[in-house]
């Protein structure tokens, strides 16, 4: 009896990046995988905490979804973090994975 039916199972050499900073009150270690799956959306790993979202342009303009995703206390450094993935994720175009 089959007990799962499978989605998708893909492998690919996708594009890593390891970057860590600082702000005057919050130090941040981020991974960031570049893929070709979900939609062109890079995957954005907190080192310190293990939280993991996909971010895309609007989603970085969501403040309220940064501070709740990677729970973030204070508003301000909610900011500053969006502030920064502004600068570091690529805007990339909406791309379609289902046909």
């Amino acid at each position: 009896m089959e007990l799962f039916d499978k989605l998708y199972d893909e492998h690919e050499n996708a594009k890593v990046r390891f970057i860590g900073f600082t702000t005057e009150d919050t130090r941040y270690d981020f991974g960031i995988i570049y893929t070709n799956m979900f939609f062109g959306k890079p995957l954005v790993i907190c080192m310190q905490t293990g939280r993991s979202t996909l971010l895309d342009p609007k989603d970085i303009e969501d403040i309220d979804y940064l501070q709740t995703v990677f729970r973030i206390p204070v508003k301000e450094q909610a900011v500053d973090l969006a502030e920064f993935f502004r600068e570091t994720l690529p805007s990339i175009p909406f791309v379609t994975q289902y046909e």
